[in-house]
């Protein structure tokens, strides 16, 4: 009897743990979707624990409540169900970035361990200040410097690279998400979007051809925020402040168990500062996430930019000092301004192959239209942007030792067509504004690139990892002058085309310790050179001119100290740049590009965090982030002038930031910031710097939950406490014109606030 009652028993209980089903998940960084291996993922009740597998992959057979915990990473507690398939978020820990696995160099890794100098500005970083300009937040990234002479006046610049650009960003590329921010000329143009719609900024510095093409600063990559799975919510703000400023946005995230969705709308209002600097902007951003299966996954993403921003332009140093709210006389009289609108839309697909391969490819279109009247003319601009990029991930066993590597392409085209138009404001009463006269320019340009590149991480021992990185580059430009050719007007048609430009990377990682780092590389990078710059006054173009090229050395380390309290990175580096392309003006609004030398950039960047205190009940931290730019002319003659051995224009001599930032579990929140900008050069002879300066900015707010749906945050912010005068912005190597006076500054904000109310309400 007994027998047969152990056999049922046995049966039973066989038959009981056969029948259960199993729990299968996946795990990965909320904002970049990266798969995260070897999480933790602890039953509450049994202790048990599995661990995710190299993609992500989980299973069990036990429900419950479940602890999910990776080091970078803020831990996680859920209740895990049968007969479910979970994909689980996991949100980046702003104290252990060193720990936090990067993506934005295609093969995922932890920050600590990459071969090069990448900078991550996390969500915290992001709401720091006002979500209104994106200088700030860059400026407090060591090597990156953004000039902010309005809301949509801007030019950045990484490790002194593109300083030399008069008008915006060059010789740097950006991405959001997979999708192009850079024309196919080299120009980028990241400050349009809406901050609310960024979760995470990673930074490559330095040459990073060797992944991205052409761009010798670097690369700023955009992660667009995921919505949540399993959530839904709608989040409205809306902000006020000084010189007119008015902003709402509305928030709505919806996610299901698989799929998410995450619709922005923003509208952005402003008087400005100085004349003629009304700022309206609209924005619309749409980021869906589809896990179809264990296999595949789709994301979607569109924005949608429209906006209209009067330009005050610069002014000379007389009305600087006496008179900043001033525009320039002929912006203000002509009432110049740009009005443009910008979408761009991408779809990409990641598939897994097997556990050891899998691939991610992106197709994008982007297109851009705009209006703006200067005082010497009128220009329209359409832009239409296609395109692919598709790699291919791996890992495998090479003796005995972990072996990545990322195989992949990307094709770019775009078609700019551009005309100018008499602008005959001064023929008609004042207040009047812009009026088009007759066509002045007609033309339509084809520009296009491919970039194949090939990039490998060895792991010699578990403490030192080889990596190795590759890229072949093509660009081309395709120039039709449609405007009648006559004796002052030449026939400006015509192909150029580059050589084909090859461009490796070797570095090498090695941990001392399970918390000390230090990393090495030497990179070759090149900048495409705009095709206007080829253009010649008799209307050829200049074969023979060379595009930039450079090659970047550095050595740097990451630490956790301190019982991983004190985050720590300092990096050293020379990157030597020839062919300096070097743009000299021809007319008011004409310029040719010359090769006129070689630079040299020799510089340090210094980043630390540490934690003072962190309680339930309240938490202190601070920063501090130091940039030192020891940066000149190698050789440097422009006709008669020799300015070899002169400090490189444009770039401050060196960039302080501190700040401390007060969380309590209360809900009061806070933070203050300082910043010290060292002089600049502002002509290339070094006979004319702007002043060094300071600014101070401090922000304050409350967060409380009126009920378990309902939450509410109350803000109040104020930049520029000690109502320093500063010039935000310097346009190098200005000229006058008709006897007037060069006009090299423009001033930035004095004292100035901002606040809000943001409420968050869970459906």
């Amino acid at each position: 009897m007994k027998k047969r009652i152990l056999i049922l028993l046995t049966i039973g209980i066989t038959f009981s743990v056969l029948g259960q089903s199993k729990i299968k998940g996946k795990v990965i960084d909320k904002d970049s979707g990266t798969a995260l291996s070897n999480v933790q993922i602890t039953n509450l009740d049994t202790k048990t624990t599995v661990v995710s597998s190299l993609n992500g992959a989980f299973e069990t057979i036990r429900v419950g409540k479940y602890s999910l915990k990776k080091e970078g990473y803020l831990e996680k507690i859920l209740e895990l169900k049968n007969d479910s398939y979970y994909i689980i978020q996991l949100n980046i820990n702003p104290s252990q970035l060193n720990e936090v696995i990067i993506n934005s160099n295609h093969i995922p890794k932890k920050l600590k361990k990459a071969t090069t100098t990448i900078s991550v500005i996390h969500l915290k970083d992001i709401e720091r200040g006002n979500n209104i300009n994106i200088a700030p937040i860059l400026n407090r990234t060591p090597g990156v410097f953004m000039q902010s002479g309005a809301l949509n006046t801007n030019r950045i610049t990484i490790r002194g690279i593109g300083s030399r650009n008069l008008f915006g960003t060059a010789k740097i590329r950006a991405y959001f998400k997979d999708i192009p921010l850079t024309t196919g000329n080299g120009e980028t143009t990241i400050e349009d979007f809406e901050l609310n719609t960024i979760s995470r900024f990673e930074i490559i510095k330095g040459v990073t051809s060797s992944i991205y093409g052409a761009g010798l600063g670097g690369t700023i990559h955009l992660t667009p925020k995921n919505a949540f799975l399993n959530q839904s919510s709608i989040n409205t703000e809306i902000s006020l402040g000084s010189f007119g400023l008015l902003k709402g946005i509305v928030n709505i995230n919806h996610g299901t168990t698989a799929n998410s969705f995450r619709a922005v709308y923003s509208n952005t209002h402003s008087d400005g500062y100085r004349e003629n600097n009304v700022y309206n902007r609209q924005t619309f951003t749409l980021n869906t996430n589809h896990h179809l299966n264990e296999k595949n996954e789709l994301s979607f993403l569109a924005s949608y930019i429209d906006l209209k921003a009067f330009i005050p332009s610069s002014i000379n140093e007389e009305t600087y000092l006496n008179n900043p709210k001033s525009a320039a006389f002929t912006w203000k009289q002509s009432q110049g301004f740009e009005d443009s609108k910008r979408g761009l839309f991408g779809l990409s697909w990641n598939h897994e192959y097997n556990n050891y391969t899998k691939q991610i490819t992106s197709i994008f279109t982007s297109f851009y239209d705009a209006y703006e009247p200067r005082p010497f003319n009128i220009l329209k601009e359409h832009t239409l942007a296609t395109g692919i990029r598709s790699r291919i991930l791996g890992n495998i066993k090479l003796f005995d030792k972990t072996f990545n590597w990322t195989l992949g392409g990307e094709l770019f085209r775009d078609t700019y067509k551009s005309e100018t138009f008499e602008n005959l404001y001064r023929n008609f009463p004042d207040d009047t504004g812009s009026v088009e006269g007759i066509r002045l320019s007609n033309f339509k340009e084809k520009r296009n690139y491919y970039n194949a590149f090939f990039e490998t991480i060895y792991e010699f021992t578990e403490k030192t990892s080889l990596s190795i990185g590759l890229n072949l580059n093509q660009t081309a430009y395709t120039l039709k002058d449609r405007f009648p050719a006559s004796e002052n007007n030449p026939d400006q048609s015509g192909d150029f085309k580059f050589k084909n430009i090859v461009s490796p990377k070797f570095g090498i990682s090695h941990l001392f310790s399970k918390n000390i780092n230090v990393y090495s590389n030497i990179s070759h990078g090149f900048s495409p050179i705009m095709l206007n710059e080829t253009l010649l006054p008799d209307g050829q173009i200049n074969t023979n001119l060379k595009p930039e090229t450079g090659w970047n050395f550095e050595i740097g380390t990451r630490a956790s100290l301190i019982n991983n309290r004190l985050q720590f990175d300092l990096a050293l580096y020379r990157l030597a740049i020839k062919n300096l392309v070097v743009s000299r003006r021809t007319s008011q609004d004409e310029f040719i590009g010359i090769n006129a030398g070689s630079t040299q950039h020799n510089g340090l960047e210094l980043s630390l965090n540490y934690e003072w205190l962190q309680k339930e009940t309240i938490s202190i931290n601070s920063f501090a982030n130091y940039t030192l730019n020891n940066f000149k002319f190698k050789e440097f003659i422009d006709g008669d002038n020799n300015f070899s051995g002169n400090d490189l224009t444009g770039v401050p001599s060196s960039v302080f930031n501190t700040g401390i930032d007060i969380e309590s579990s209360f809900g009061i929140y806070g933070n203050i910031n300082f910043q010290y900008v060292g002089n600049m050069p502002i002509t290339d002879s070094n006979d004319l710097y702007s002043d060094s300066y300071n600014l101070t900015n401090f922000k304050v707010g409350y967060r409380t939950s009126l009920n378990k749906k309902l939450n509410l945050n109350i803000f109040l912010g104020i930049n520029n406490i000690f109502d320093k005068a500063y010039a935000s912005q310097i346009l190098i190597n200005a000229s006058g014109f008709n006897g007037n006076a060069p006009r090299y500054f423009y001033p930035g904000n004095p004292l100035n606030y901002y606040t809000g109310v943001n409420v968050n309400y869970m459906f």
